[in-house]
């Protein structure tokens, strides 16, 4: 829109303003200058008519200027530039009609002039579909007066009137004043447009240098994010690998009840340090798109039980009740899944509903939502009687590094990266979260996730796992590990096993004592000087020795393990452990090595 004008307005200025287009500007300077024109010819072909006593042509005439001034003044007050064009067009036609069919009852070179002038007045100013419906207009009626005229077929009863030279004059030379005018206006207008638009071109050229400038920059930064948490992952897991694998140590060698309790405190705090670590690396790494969902068989019955069986455990010390409910139809169907990433999901929002909630229950269940031939869909809800969330702040939990308000992160501690986790888990899924909640009563978020379906069934048959302390004092284990600290960790680890283990400094030196000496497992850091954990491996398994370079290979690592679980098994690595890790975790994975092997 324009300025604001008054009915009084006769300035150009106040009818532009920078909203419109270059076009759109000429077509109104067009108009408001193209006036003037026509004013001055108008005026003098009136004189000129009027004089000559031609009344037909002096009411013509003096309509036309009428007609002129008032689209004039109402340019000045609304620039609608469209419906003036039309005006203008429409009143050009009846005046070349009239003059052809009545007035003149002739085609001279006036009424060409006209019309070309009404072809290209109309293309100009309103397009290609007005400028074809105007030149028609005209066009059409003026060939079929020449035709009548050629066939002496057209006569009316009123005389047409004759002008003289000077009124043809006149006619002729404003005319051309006007087409020359509109020609070299809108000439004009074009080279500017072409000249703004390589200038914009070029801005727009620039800006994409600075734009792929930023680009490469922010890879970069993230690139070296990225390297900056995985070695920060190492640094920090391996310390913490320590300190957790001290505590169990501790604990599992009856303390005193006051030393259990430091250690249990100690334990905690070291659980919750790792928790931190562990979320703020799978933020980054579901931020980078470096998530990669599997399609492995599962038991979700298993799976469930696995993931709340520790919760329980936690939710029993609060005083909550804890209620795992699994849908029958579920038993024995054997599903298609990412398993890693339905349990760091359920984990989180059942870790959440314990920490929310001071008393009353915790429910989790997993519900057959559409059970087809071939798939079936599942329903997992996490309920609690919680604190409960402002509905305004429905939105705002699953937001990186936010909870419902400061004063829950004051009083419930954590990142604020768990649910941002689980709802971008869920996003790259293409699924959605339901969350429904009531201050003071409680919340529950739920799910739905689509599986392909097995043919076979579960096989209800426990694994034959040994006794801790029951045929483990014969297992030969080979450790390479270069850290003191967990060299130390792993000896008393062992020890409570009845296992006296082999340690090598370094990859280069396992291999070395791997081919003089017999072992039937390895437990194998990834990062060491010489030679590293994945190149030892590569080495063991090209061994001529078939028993040597079979032996079963347990990666011990404090990297963050999803980036590097490719390059595991790639090396020939049968399984890995994360630092830090349980003990019973780890026993399970060598009981099960061995036991294959």
């Amino acid at each position: 829109m324009s300025k604001e004008t008054g009915f009084f307005n006769f300035s150009l200025n106040k009818i532009l303003s920078p909203d419109q287009s270059i076009f759109e500007q000429a077509r109104i300077r067009l108009l408001y200058y193209g006036f003037g024109i026509v004013f001055v010819a108008v005026a003098g072909l009136l004189t000129s008519v009027y004089f000559q006593h031609k009344v037909i042509l002096t009411i013509t005439a003096a309509i036309v200027l009428v007609c002129a001034v008032s689209l004039f003044k109402y340019l000045t007050y609304k620039p609608q530039w469209r419906q003036i064009s039309h005006s203008l067009l429409i009143m050009a036609t009846l005046v070349n009609l009239n003059n052809v069919f009545i007035t003149m009852q002739n085609v001279d070179i006036v009424t060409i002039q006209v019309i070309l002038l009404t072809i290209l007045f109309s293309y100009y100013m309103l397009g290609q579909k007005w400028g074809l419906f105007y030149s028609l207009v005209n066009l059409i009626p003026v060939l079929v007066f020449l035709s009548l005229q050629y066939f002496d077929n057209y006569f009316i009863m009123l005389r047409p009137e004759k002008v003289d030279q000077t009124t043809i004059i006149i006619s002729v030379f404003a005319n051309f004043i006007i087409i020359i005018y509109i020609h070299s206006y809108f000439y004009s207008a074009f080279l500017n447009n072409i000249k703004e638009l390589k200038e914009t071109s070029d801005e727009q050229l620039e800006l994409n240098n600075k734009l792929e400038t930023a680009i490469e920059k922010a890879e970069k930064s993230s690139q070296v994010k990225s390297e900056f948490l995985s070695i920060m992952s190492h640094e920090i897991r391996t310390p913490l690998n320590a300190v957790i694998g001290m505590c169990n140590l501790m604990i599992m060698a009856n303390p005193r009840p006051d030393q259990k309790e430091n250690l249990n405190v100690l334990k905690f705090s070291a659980n919750n340090l790792l928790a931190i670590v562990n979320d703020v690396l799978d933020f980054n790494k579901i931020e980078a798109g470096k998530v990669v969902f599997e399609k492995n068989k599962l038991n979700l019955v298993e799976l469930m039980q696995n993931i709340c069986g520790a919760q329980m455990l936690k939710a029993e010390e609060k005083g909550l009740s804890f209620h795992l409910e699994i849908d029958p139809l579920l038993n024995n169907k054997v599903l298609f899944g990412d398993p890693t990433r339905i349990t760091q999901i359920l984990f989180n929002l059942v870790n959440n509903a314990i920490k929310f909630t001071k008393e009353g229950s915790i429910w989790v269940s997993a519900t057959c939502f559409e059970n087809r031939h071939n798939t079936i869909t599942v329903n997992f809800t996490v309920k609690d009687t919680g604190i409960g969330i402002e509905k305004s702040n429905l939105e705002s939990i699953f937001e990186p590094f936010t909870q419902e308000s400061v004063t829950s992160t004051r009083q419930y501690g954590g990142t604020g990266l768990g649910l941002a986790i689980v709802k971008r888990l869920l996003e790259l899924q293409g699924l959605q979260m339901q969350v429904s909640s009531k201050i003071g009563e409680g919340s529950q978020f739920s799910f739905n996730m689509e599986f392909a379906v097995a043919t076979e069934t579960v096989e209800e048959v426990a694994p034959f796992l040994l006794q801790q302390n029951e045929g483990m004092s014969n297992l030969r284990m080979l450790i390479a590990e270069d850290n003191p600290v967990n060299v130390l960790l792993m000896k008393k680890l062992l020890l409570k096993w009845n296992i006296i283990p082999t340690i090598a400094e370094n990859g280069e030196r396992a291999l070395e004592i791997l081919q003089y000496g017999n072992f039937d497992i390895i437990l194998m850091d990834l990062q060491m000087p010489v030679l590293n954990g994945f190149d030892a491996a590569m080495e063991i398994r090209k061994l001529p020795d078939p028993k040597k370079s079979g032996i079963p290979i347990i990666a011990l690592t404090a990297a963050a393990l999803h980036d590097i679980k490719e390059q595991i098994f790639n090396a020939g690595i049968n399984d890995y452990v994360s630092k830090p890790f349980k003990p019973e975790y780890l026993m399970e994975k060598i009981q099960h090595l061995v036991v294959i092997h």
